[in-house]
């Protein structure tokens, strides 16, 4: 089981520190690409994306998560941005269940 984030170069490389792969993007076009490589490699569990990112490619995310159970999809708050919910809460939100 694998993950996969999406997003900015600062979310990647921190999600790297960690031993998790991704992709920083900067455009629409690359969002596209990072988001299709994802889905190809069948490992891949969890989908993290941050909230700029998803942006980008909204129309596809949400339609991804309406009609697919897997991989996860996990969208998350960019860095530096403040949200109501802390990160655990985004996660027990996505998955159904309180960690």
């Amino acid at each position: 089981m694998k993950y996969y984030v999406i997003g900015d170069e600062d979310t990647v490389l921190g999600f790297a520190l960690v031993g998790l792969g991704g992709q920083a993007v900067h455009s629409p076009q690359e969002a596209k690409n990072a988001w299709d490589k994802a889905l190809e490699d069948r490992e891949n569990a969890v989908i993290v994306i941050t909230e700029s990112a998803a942006n980008m490619i909204r129309e596809t995310v949400d339609r991804y998560l309406f009609s697919e159970s897997f991989p996860l999809v996990v969208e998350i708050p960019d860095p530096g941005k403040t949200s109501s919910r802390d990160l655990r809460s985004l996660v027990n939100e996505a998955i159904g269940v309180s960690i």
